[in-house]
């Protein structure tokens, strides 16, 4: 069945990087986009990247310029690269197949100091 684990996040301060990971199986990875969302207690998810099968990507207004978002193929693994993060990054990242209605359990990220 289709499966997507992520992994990487934790508590950091802010100003640093982060790279999550979102491990998958029980599909053809490299057929699908992938992306990264992000929840807070009382919001909606809100999508923060997406990756195309062939590389092209889009990012919220949010986070472009900090966030960059990739897959290795032959990983079966996307991840997104977070840079300078700042408290209101702090949420929960879930990776999702959207063609596949997939989603990852997710991954909490604070950013405190």
């Amino acid at each position: 069945q289709v499966q997507l684990v992520e992994s990487g996040g934790g508590l950091v301060q802010p100003g640093v990087s982060v790279r999550l990971s979102c491990a998958a199986s029980g599909f053809t990875f490299s057929n699908y986009a992938m992306r990264w969302y992000r929840q807070t207690p009382g919001k909606e998810r809100e999508l923060v990247a997406t990756i195309t099968t062939s590389g092209n990507t889009n990012y919220a207004e949010s986070v472009k310029g900090r966030f960059t978002i990739s897959r290795d193929n032959a990983r079966n693994t996307a991840y997104l690269q977070m840079n300078s993060l700042k408290p209101e990054d702090t949420a929960g990242y879930y990776c999702r197949v959207l063609a596949l209605g997939a989603w990852g359990q997710g991954t909490q990220v604070t950013v405190s100091s």
